[in-house]
């Protein structure tokens, strides 16, 4: 059994089911909070390390890595 859904659809049919599941069951509520903390966490790093560490031109070795000139 398939629903196929494109875009918006999609996504506001997963954000549902994921309120339900997350309003049904309690457990998931704190796996979520982790989770979600664990992303912030990993992006605060990412986007300190890209702000005051920017990769220049200088630190790619090979700026064309496939050849595609």
């Amino acid at each position: 059994m398939f629903i196929h859904m494109k875009g918006s659809t999609g996504l506001l049919v997963a954000a549902a089911i994921m309120l339900i599941v997350l309003i049904a069951f309690p457990a998931y509520r704190v796996f979520f909070a982790i989770s979600v903390a664990i992303g912030v966490v990993v992006a605060l790093i990412l986007y300190l390390r890209n702000k005051y560490r920017p990769i220049r031109d200088e630190d790619v070795d090979t700026k064309r890595p496939l050849g595609l000139d």
